[in-house]
């Protein structure tokens, strides 16, 4: 797509991801809308599905929107992705071995912070209208993010994007744990928003920059694999730190941790090219 568009490489992979950004905004106006009672009670479209029911179905009818909106791009057949996919994994692994280490504290590290960051605001007393913004700010900051770090991940053909990227998340992620001011929290969103989904397109430009297009299928394969493991780990060990003596805080300066420790594994990685930076 980049080299038929015009654009960069980066800047359309950023726009890919970022897309998600929308899907955030158009959520977190959408779920208030049935789950206060007041207003469900009195606007809404399915009178026996209030509260979280017709918050679910409103997300699920957005979904196929967007759907729709796709549905006249033709897929690759993915049987054939798949099949050489597996056939060249085994290259993948190893040499990508210090970003996938990364990849998989940010999968641990974000997911925390995504689950519980509305527990915390509501714990911090801010209102149903603030979380709601706070969301749309989180929102607008993925879907400005490509223009952000387009040159970033065009030019770094190593782990250094990545580690980058992953410090920033540190960072946002611990600012809401160590101040308690609305003004921190809406920092971090931004600050979230504006980086967390640029982790996953930099990983994608780090294969497209290291390996044949005959590879590109199995090194995204890996980093997926690796990403998926990290959030499934993520959730529950916040959730426990944050049922200890610490409490939320807790769980969420781990994974703030966990983040600055994915930045340091991903500074370790080359580039597979000899001669690249």
């Amino acid at each position: 797509a980049g080299a038929t568009s015009g654009l960069s490489a980066g800047l359309v992979l950023g726009i890919f991801y970022g897309g998600t950004g929308l899907g955030i905004v158009v959520s977190s106006l959408l779920v208030p809308a049935w789950t206060e009672s007041h207003w469900a009670s009195i606007h809404s479209p399915w009178p026996g599905l209030p509260g979280w029911q017709g918050a679910w179905v409103a997300l699920g009818l957005a979904a196929l929107m967007a759907t729709a909106l796709m549905a006249w791009r033709v897929a690759p057949d993915a049987a054939s992705t798949a099949q050489a996919a597996m056939s060249s994994r085994a290259k993948v692994w190893w040499p990508f071995r210090w970003a996938l280490a990364g990849y998989f504290m940010f999968g641990l590290g974000y997911i925390g912070y995504m689950t519980f960051i509305v527990t915390l605001l509501r714990e911090q007393q801010l209102s149903t209208g603030s979380i709601v913004s706070f969301y749309c700010l989180l929102g607008l900051g993925v879907m400005v993010s490509p223009w952000l770090w387009a040159r970033l991940l065009q030019r770094q053909r190593g782990g250094a994007a990545l580690g980058l990227l992953n410090g920033l998340l540190a960072l946002a992620v611990a600012l809401p744990v160590g101040l308690t001011h609305p003004v921190a929290a809406f920092v971090s969103g931004a600050l979230f928003g504006g980086v967390f989904l640029s982790v996953v397109a930099s990983t994608t430009a780090l294969v497209r920059h290291n390996l044949p297009a005959a590879d590109w299928p199995a090194g995204i394969s890996a980093f997926t694999i690796v990403f998926a493991f990290g959030q499934i780990v993520g959730p529950g060990l916040v959730g426990q730190l944050a049922d200890a003596a610490g409490g939320l805080r807790a769980g969420l300066a781990v994974s703030a941790l966990g983040l600055l420790l994915g930045a340091a594994l991903a500074g370790l990685q080359r580039p597979l090219i000899a001669g690249q930076d």
